[in-house]
């Protein structure tokens, strides 16, 4: 037996399904997930001792790879001083200066510790600010795992094809409404409907959590006018493409201002910190300014603050996401070139450096697009690269990510193991 294969079953029988996450599962995929020992630069080591060049980034932190020498000298600099204090500290301020400096529409900023934190938080606040209950969201899309959220979501609940969770109240559930992607005509009927119900629309200006979905020309800039003229609030969850996509995240990329964002991974530099933040006029509202509620222990712990600091001053010119933009399309190359060579329904999208590769004929607009995508094959083609020391994500309805710790010998890499991993695939479909 493997020492992956010893842990799982360990795990198995302390911890539900053996992981702290269900897609870390390999349940979409099958097999035994890997246990992941190491991680230096763009590659990741398992219990085994086996190397992957790692595609996964930790889901999206690691936009400097593992071990950055930055990031690990101001976490070790920081422990030195104390791990936490439940008070405030310095690191504190400085991090979040620097949020309301890059991201355009935030004038105030609050720290949490995980994007679920944030988004449940920016709810609340939206409720609070506004007087009103009701949530629009967007099918596919993920926001964390708050009762508000698990309605038609996407990520790992997609993976186990469980839209709506056990265990969130039928009433709860009743107040978020539901429309497609992209889709800027639904959400103009919710409107019409509930106009002075409605607190909030919150979305994944570029879905990331039912692959890579772009937004189609017109659809933020509608849902912003959606928000202004019916007095809703329009929240931006960049927890995947905040400080990702762009300096300022997607609003900085189409200039457009919503008046709640959460973040979280990259602001972290790979430890557990994300943030929500927004309009003074709302932010007024939260305690202990205002009367909603929130708070955390160790929200801002210095670990966190400083290696978040430290990710942000790492990426603070341009030239910093022009060298992310050629590394992306120069996988992008590669991959599309294999995809060329095989007769398999396949759909490639990309913003910058995160992406998926589809088994499903494209364009993929919303969740609607993937009623016929092939996660079977998928499995067979994430196991056949895993073999070439390629690590993808475990779940079709994952991103990808290209990280600025990728050289061009791993992209090449990379590129051979998707070109061999796809003719597998087409010789078991045939």
């Amino acid at each position: 037996m493997s020492k992956n294969e010893e842990l799982f079953e360990r795990a198995k029988r302390v911890i539900p399904g053996g992981v702290n996450s269900p897609v870390r599962a390999f349940g979409s995929v099958g097999g035994t997930p890997a246990f992941m020992a190491e991680g230096r630069g763009a590659k990741i080591y398992d219990a085994d001792g086996s190397e992957y060049i790692d595609c996964m980034s930790s889901w999206g932190p690691l936009i400097l790879g593992h071990r950055h020498p930055a990031v690990e000298a101001a976490v070790q600099a920081a422990l030195a001083h104390g791990s936490t204090f439940g008070a405030p500290t310095a690191a504190e301020v400085e991090l979040a200066e620097r949020v309301c400096e890059r991201v355009p529409s935030v004038d105030l900023v609050r720290l949490t510790n995980s994007g679920t934190e944030a988004c449940m938080s920016a709810i609340r606040l939206a409720r609070g600010f506004t007087g009103r209950d009701r949530l629009v969201k967007f099918t596919g899309c993920y926001h964390g795992h708050a009762d508000s959220f698990l309605i038609q979501a996407g990520s790992g609940s997609l993976t186990f094809g469980v839209p709506s969770s056990p265990g969130v109240p039928s009433p709860l559930a009743e107040l978020t409404l539901t429309a497609a992607f992209n889709d800027l005509d639904a959400v103009r009927q919710l409107f019409a409907q509930h106009h002075s119900e409605i607190a909030a629309v919150i979305v994944e200006p570029i879905a990331g959590n039912m692959g890579a979905v772009p937004p189609e020309p017109g659809f933020l800039q509608g849902l912003r006018q959606l928000c202004t003229d019916n007095g809703a609030l329009l929240i931006f969850d960049e927890v995947i493409t905040g400080f990702r996509v762009a300096r300022g995240g997607v609003q900085d990329l189409y200039d457009l201002d919503p008046d709640i964002t959460t973040l979280g991974k990259v602001l972290g530099g790979g430890l557990p910190l994300a943030a929500f933040g927004g309009r003074r006029e709302v932010f007024a509202s939260l305690a202990p300014e205002g009367p909603v509620y929130q708070a955390g222990t160790l929200s801002g712990n210095p670990l966190a603050t400083a290696a978040g600091i430290a990710t942000l001053d790492a990426l603070g010119s341009a030239d910093v996401y022009a060298e992310l933009e050629a590394k992306g399309a120069y996988l992008e190359k590669r991959i599309r070139e294999a995809m060329a060579r095989v007769d398999l329904p396949l759909c490639y999208q990309r913003v910058g450096s995160l992406a998926t590769l589809f088994f499903v004929e494209g364009p993929v607009r919303n969740l609607d697009s993937l009623a016929t995508v092939q996660t079977e094959l998928y499995g067979k083609f994430f196991h056949a690269l895993l073999k070439r020391g390629v690590a993808f994500p475990p779940s079709q309805y994952e991103l990808f990510f290209v990280s600025l710790a990728h050289e061009e010998a791993d992209l090449d890499r990379v590129g051979d193991a998707v070109a061999e991993a796809l003719v597998e695939c087409a010789s078991s479909a045939s």
